[in-house]
């Protein structure tokens, strides 16, 4: 075929699918209407919003959630909320590795405050916008449609599902508009919801059906409780107090804090602050910017709590309780140092995107305080906050590492201010780049930047060590024998991550210490300042960063280890690394000539040294994860001890993150054991080519009480009588094979039957273990073998 000939034959179709395009909306507009959002106003009464927050809701929660949440819900669809649902879906991406230039963005409730809004930016109603008659209110609505279509094609007939289907996060989206959906049934025809997962059963169908069929009528939020409203009052009124002073902590406390849900009180309304255009007493007018520090081009911004409408979804969920004790510390640590407020810093890119530049009256240990205070939040919301899918934000990490915090008793007070005040201008991120950034030539201009300001530390480490400060166990803080957030552990699931309190699984490979400096570096970079809508080259670059802050990080780990150790143990971590990233890693501006003062009894001084940390935290270290937790006899726990300690073999063909039910005999939900898969690395300095990295003789698992990671990528159930046997099964797995083996005797895979009710009762033990922090499971990483 001729170049000429192919062209005609791509507009030939082009055409034909116009015209079936067309003609389609005009037979639609002929049966129901003209489509029109005055359809959609509608009220429901106190028995329609019963019905639905009673009985559709529910099910709108643990069947389709799962999926449509957050920025990866497919086709931005997300059914989590009134406004979510109401807005429809849109056929562009969100995640596009490709993109030159930053997309608008498209934030639920932040860029767009209307329907009519959002049919401007594009977004196709899922609901009957046409006449509300009860032929129309199901044949001109996407959702029905696509539940309908899933109920037609019936129980699955195979285990593994075939290529007829596509399960990979970046597979093309279809997003068919209801004109659109009679040729979209013709060739996808296996594509109906829940997407390659088990039908809703009849009775939740004839549910979902009895309320569409009367208009999909979704109430409204009910009002606060007046005890509620008043807390909100009391919150605000604190927020915006309007000497100088207060508005700067105010400040910065919202730039940190503005992807937590906030609780006032013990019930499950959640808030979120907010900035706004006006006073408390005024309805919200929220300023819309892409970054919380980006100019709101107001006089004065009044920060304002507004409640969260959508359901809980455990990938996106940042909980902080907003109580007393916590106000009173917060005003400790910040407000009441004696310091003045001049003037409030600008919001200049090159003042904004730098909290060393804005906040710098600030004293630092304030601020590091405040930090430390909600510690696993802080480096929970680079995970959990602008993200939902990030290969390229989290392969900068291994897959399991502990992190300890620099002690803020012993991290020179002013004299860390005054150090950090003078190297504001070696602190500045890829942020003041703003969503469009070139990889390459940023990343020359912050790496030097970096050296300049890791040899100034350097510096400054071994002058305070000339002058007495000890290097040992005194250097890491304790979370004051109290604060549980002293302790963490991060685990990386390919291109997810989760982080909980405790040192979690066996010793890692590299574990990280934390000052103020790389805490403060670590929200900027990869919270306040990542755009999810931006360039290749922003997220590029604020990847190449946070290599930095990783490399940071572990060079005060190492600190505490004997000088002629340290090189050591860097060159295992960075092994068959590429040669520039070795000649920086290993560079003398990284190096601190001082020697530990911590004494070593045994040759394997690493291991000794979390030994000594563990016993250091040992009073504040959560053991909610510890599997010796579970319902199960001492010989089950060995056996998955057991289990815990193996390395290599056939652990490579384990998915990331599997979650087991464990029942009784009977079959009774009894337990959840996580199982996570620690993918071994050479070295953590590859951008694409992390194959070539992976090290599988080397892999671990580490299992863990209760539900941890929130995108399981299998389900199994295991039988208490059956857990040595899967132990034994796991452990001498040797081939892809079987691993299928272990799944055909136990796992729940997404065509089994039974998958709803294995997934309800994970949902159910997870919610009782954890009521505050659990929230519904993403189900998009679902694996299909």
């Amino acid at each position: 075929m001729t170049i000429m000939s192919r062209r005609i034959s791509v507009v030939f179709i082009f055409l034909l699918l116009t015209g079936c395009a067309v003609y389609a909306t005009q037979k639609m507009d002929q049966a129901y209407g003209l489509p029109s959002l005055e359809n959609r106003e509608q009220v429901a009464f106190a028995d329609e919003a019963a019905f639905f927050n009673g009985e559709v809701k529910p099910i709108l929660d643990r069947r389709c959630v799962s999926c449509h949440a957050c920025y990866d819900s497919p086709c931005q669809l997300k059914l989590t909320s009134k406004a979510g649902i109401e807005r429809g879906l849109s056929k562009d991406l969100v995640y596009d590795g490709t993109r030159l230039l930053a997309s608008d963005p498209t934030r639920l409730y932040i860029d767009a405050q209307s329907l009519t809004d959002w049919r401007k930016k594009g977004f196709n109603p899922v609901l009957n916008e046409r006449s509300q008659s009860p032929s129309a209110n199901l044949n001109a609505s996407v959702l029905f449609r696509a539940l309908s279509l899933r109920r037609e094609q019936g129980d699955f007939t195979q285990e593994v599902l075939g290529d007829e289907y596509d399960f990979a996060l970046s597979r093309d989206q279809q997003c068919p508009t209801i004109e659109e959906y009679n040729a979209f049934e013709k060739t996808h025809p296996h594509w109906g919801m829940p997407y390659g997962l088990p039908a809703l059963t009849d009775e939740e169908h004839t549910t979902i059906t009895r309320w569409l069929v009367n208009g999909g009528v979704i109430p409204d939020p009910k009002p606060l409780s007046n005890e509620l409203a008043d807390s909100v009052s009391d919150w605000e009124s604190r927020f915006n107090l309007d000497d100088l002073k207060h508005r700067l902590v105010s400040r910065y406390v919202y730039e940190h804090i503005y992807l937590y849900s906030l609780y006032l009180d013990e019930s499950d309304v959640r808030f979120r602050l907010v900035r706004s255009k006006t006073p408390p007493g005024e309805p919200v007018s929220i300023i819309a910017t892409r970054r919380p520090y980006d100019d709101p081009k107001v006089e004065r911004v009044y920060y304002r709590l507004v409640p969260e409408r959508e359901t809980k979804v455990q990938k996106n969920h940042i909980p902080l309780a907003l109580t007393e004790a916590r106000y009173d510390l917060w005003m400790s640590y910040l407000y009441s140092p004696d310091y003045q407020v001049e003037s409030l810093p600008s919001y200049d890119y090159d003042v904004s995107t730098n909290p060393f530049k804005a906040f710098g009256v600030i004293p630092s240990y304030g601020r590091y305080r405040f930090l430390l205070e909600h510690a696993q939040n802080t480096i929970m919301a680079f995970i959990k906050g602008p993200v939902c899918r990030g290969q390229v934000a989290v392969n900068v990490i291994n897959e399991q590492f502990w992190v300890y915090f620099v002690n803020p008793e012993v991290d020179y007070r002013n004299e860390m201010s005054v150090f950090l005040n003078g190297q504001a201008q070696h602190l500045d991120m890829p942020a003041e780049l703003s969503s469009n950034a070139l990889p390459i030539s940023s990343w020359v201009l912050y790496s030097e930047k970096q050296k300049d300001y890791m040899s100034a530390k350097a510096q400054l480490i071994e002058k305070a060590v000339a002058k007495g400060l000890p290097i040992d166990m005194s250097l890491i803080w304790d979370g004051d024998k109290q604060n549980q957030n002293a302790a963490l552990t991060v685990f990386r699931h390919f291109d997810n991550a989760t982080v909980v309190k405790g040192l979690v699984g066996e010793a890692p490979k590299t574990a990280w210490v934390i000052d103020y400096p790389l805490l403060e570096r670590i929200h900027y970079l990869l919270v306040a300042g990542f755009d999810v809508y931006g360039n290749v080259g922003h997220q590029l670059v604020t990847r190449l960063y946070m290599d930095f802050l990783r490399m940071e990080g572990e060079m005060n780990f190492l600190l505490l280890l004997p000088k002629d150790e340290r090189d050591r143990l860097r060159q295992f971590w960075y092994r068959e690394a590429n040669q520039t990233i070795k000649d920086y890693i290993f560079d003398d501006y990284l190096n601190v000539d001082v020697p530990t003062n911590i004494p070593y009894g045994t040759g394997s001084h690493k291991r000794e040294l979390l030994e000594k940390l563990s016993q250091r935290l040992k009073p504040v270290l959560n053991q909610d994860y510890d599997v010796k937790n579970l319902a199960l006899n001492s010989t089950e726990l060995a056996a998955l001890q057991h289990l815990a300690l193996m390395k290599g073999g056939g652990l490579q063909f384990l998915p990331e993150v599997s979650v087991v039910l464990i029942t009784d005999k009977q079959g009774a939900s009894k337990d959840v054991l996580s199982v996570i898969h620690n993918r071994a690395h050479l070295n953590i300095s590859s951008l694409l080519d992390e194959e070539d990295a992976l090290a599988p003789e080397e892999d671990t698992v580490t299992l863990a009480k209760g539900v941890l990671g929130d995108y399981p990528n299998v389900f199994m159930t295991v039988s208490e009588d059956q857990v040595i046997d899967w132990v034994h099964t796991i452990g001498s797995m040797e081939s892809k094979q079987d691993y299928v083996n272990l799944l055909n005797r136990f796992g729940v895979r997404r065509t089994n039957p039974s998958f709803w009710q294995v997934s309800d009762a994970i949902g159910e033990l997870n919610k009782k273990a954890r009521p505050m922090e659990s929230g519904v499971l993403d189900y998009n990483r679902l694996e299909n073998r």
